[in-house]
């Protein structure tokens, strides 16, 4: 296959279930002149380094996830949004080979307006920390410990919502007061939630 990196063919060796869907999807993406790595695991494909499209599987589903899908134009309406807290990415689901076969002039039109997207320097505007629900149980510990409001004040953006969600997702107080005191000393030493 033109333009593969073999850092990635074991990808498309190991997944069983969506081999033929994922097979596909790698070829309609180096068709498209992309540059074919292994980011997070999972074969991404970039354009003069910044990342385009990745492909990624799931137990129901495999999907090509678009790295700033939010900004695309979606004539289709195929492009799904994962979870309610993803800002930026939007996935095209796939459950079986024929979806994707249907798909494959659409698929390469969608890569290139995102690659479009990146020759125009666009940029997400991404919702401030600030901006998202904070557990009562972490504001309690913010407000009774400077040092812990000064290292979570110094973490980057994504690190605070992270935790944020992390924080706030619990159900129960006693689950987000636990959450809260496990992450503490991560939080002191400048770690993000995954880190």
């Amino acid at each position: 296959m033109t333009g593969s990196n073999p850092k990635v063919d074991f990808y498309f060796s190991k997944n069983e279930k969506w081999q033929k869907e994922i097979e596909l999807m790698r070829s309609i993406a180096l068709d498209c002149m992309l540059s074919e790595e292994l980011k997070w695991g999972v074969p991404c494909y970039t354009f003069q380094q910044s990342n385009i499209v990745l492909i990624h599987v799931f137990k129901e589903y495999c999907a090509f996830l678009f790295f700033k899908g939010v900004l695309m134009s979606d004539p289709k309406g195929i492009l799904i949004q994962q979870t309610e807290n993803v800002q930026s990415a939007r996935q095209v689901r796939f459950t079986h080979v024929k979806e994707v076969k249907a798909l494959k002039d659409v698929l390469k039109a969608y890569i290139f307006e995102a690659i479009e997207i990146e020759k125009a320097g666009l940029k997400v505007e991404m919702k401030k920390p600030a901006e998202f629900a904070m557990a009562e149980e972490f504001e309690t510990e913010l407000n009774k410990n400077p040092a812990l409001k000064t290292a979570f004040e110094a973490l980057t953006p994504g690190r605070q919502r992270a935790y944020l969600l992390h924080f706030s997702s619990a159900r129960q107080s006693k689950t987000r007061t636990s959450r809260v005191e496990k992450s503490i000393p991560d939080i002191l030493k400048g770690k993000g939630l995954n880190d």
